[in-house]
C-alpha cells in the first residue's frame, strides 16, 4: 500500500495555526513523524488564500525538504501553481492533481510527459461536479487515463482517486466506490486506486471505525494507494492487518516489523 500522508495542509486547524504563525519547527515535526510512520510521499498543501499561496507552499516545501527525504506531493487546486513549483521539488513525486475540471490535463500533462519519473493524482470529478454513480467515476477515469496517454503517461504513474462522497450525505457511497475500483483495475490493472480516507466519514460519529472498516473493504476491491494520516494508529493498523488477510505481506514482516518498530498495536507504557 502506498501511502501519501496527509497531515501538511492548511485545512487542518492546527496546521492552519503553525502557517499563520510561521511556526517552521511544527511544520518539520509533521513532517519527520510522517516518515518515520512509513509515508511514502508527504502531501504539502497550504490551504491559504490565493494571494499568499505561492509564497506559502514555497516556504512549506523548503521546510520539509530541509528535514526529510520522502518525495512530495505538490497540492494545490491551481495547475499553473503547480507549474510554478515545480522546480522548486529536489526530487521526483506526486502532483495532486488533474481532472476533467477546467484546463487541468491540458496544462499539467505536458509537464508529466517532460519529466517522466514523476506521477499525478487523479480525480474522478469534471465540471458537474463529483459523480455519485460508479459508472460516472469510472467513465471519468478511463477519460483521464486516456487523455494522459496521448502525454506519454502510463497508467502506473497515475493515483486515480474515484472521490468516494460522505456516507452520511448518499448512502451507498462506499459501495458505488467499491464498485468503481473493480472496474478501473479490471480495465487498467497497473493503476493506483487512491482515496482521501477521511471523506467516507464526514458527518458521523467515531469517524476512526467507519474510515478503518471502509479501508479494509476498499483494498479488498482493489485499492492500493491511500491519502491518510500515517500518524493514526487505528488505520495503519488496519492498512497492515489488511495486507495481512488478503495473503500481500509475505510471512506477515511487515505487519510484524510495524509492530516492533511501535507503529501499531497497543502503545508500549
Amino acid at each position: 500500500m502506498i501511502i501519501i500522508g496527509e497531515k501538511i495542509n492548511g485545512a487542518i486547524p492546527s496546521v492552519k495555526d503553525a502557517i499563520s504563525r510561521h511556526d517552521e519547527e511544527s511544520i518539520k515535526n509533521l513532517a519527520v513523524a510522517q516518515e518515520k510512520a512509513g509515508a511514502n510521499y508527504i502531501d504539502v498543501c497550504a490551504g491559504t488564500e490565493p494571494e499568499i499561496e505561492y509564497e506559502t507552499m514555497c516556504w512549506l516545501i523548503d521546510l520539509v525538504q530541509s528535514v526529510t527525504e520522502t518525495p512530495l506531493c505538490i497540492d494545490s487546486p491551481d495547475p499553473e501553481l503547480l507549474v510554478k513549483l515545480f522546480p522548486r521539488v529536489k526530487k521526483p513525486g506526486l502532483i495532486n492533481s488533474i481532472s476533467l475540471e477546467g484546463r487541468k490535463c491540458e496544462i499539467l500533462l505536458p509537464l508529466l510527459r517532460e519529466n517522466p519519473e514523476w506521477g499525478v493524482v487523479a480525480l474522478c470529478c469534471d465540471q458537474s461536479g463529483i459523480a455519485e454513480s460508479a459508472e460516472v467515476k469510472v467513465a471519468n477515469a478511463f477519460t483521464l487515463i486516456a487523455n494522459a496517454a496521448e502525454y506519454c503517461v502510463t497508467p502506473d504513474r497515475i493515483h486515480i482517486d474515484p472521490l468516494v462522497l460522505a456516507v452520511s450525505a448518499v448512502m451507498d457511497s462506499g459501495m458505488q466506490f467499491l464498485e468503481a475500483i473493480r472496474r478501473i483495475k479490471e480495465k487498467y490493472p497497473t493503476v493506483h486506486v487512491t482515496a482521501a480516507l477521511s471523506n467516507i466519514s464526514y458527518g458521523m460519529p467515531a469517524r476512526k471505525l467507519v474510515n478503518t472498516a471502509f479501508l479494509t473493504l476498499a483494498m479488498e476491491a482493489g485499492l492500493d494507494s491511500v491519502i491518510a494520516d500515517p500518524l493514526n494508529r487505528d488505520v495503519l493498523g488496519a492498512l497492515y492487518a489488511t495486507d495481512v488477510l488478503l495473503n500481500r505481506d509475505r510471512l506477515c514482516r511487515n505487519y510484524n516489523k510495524a509492530f516492533r518498530k511501535g507503529l501499531i498495536g497497543t502503545p508500549k507504557k
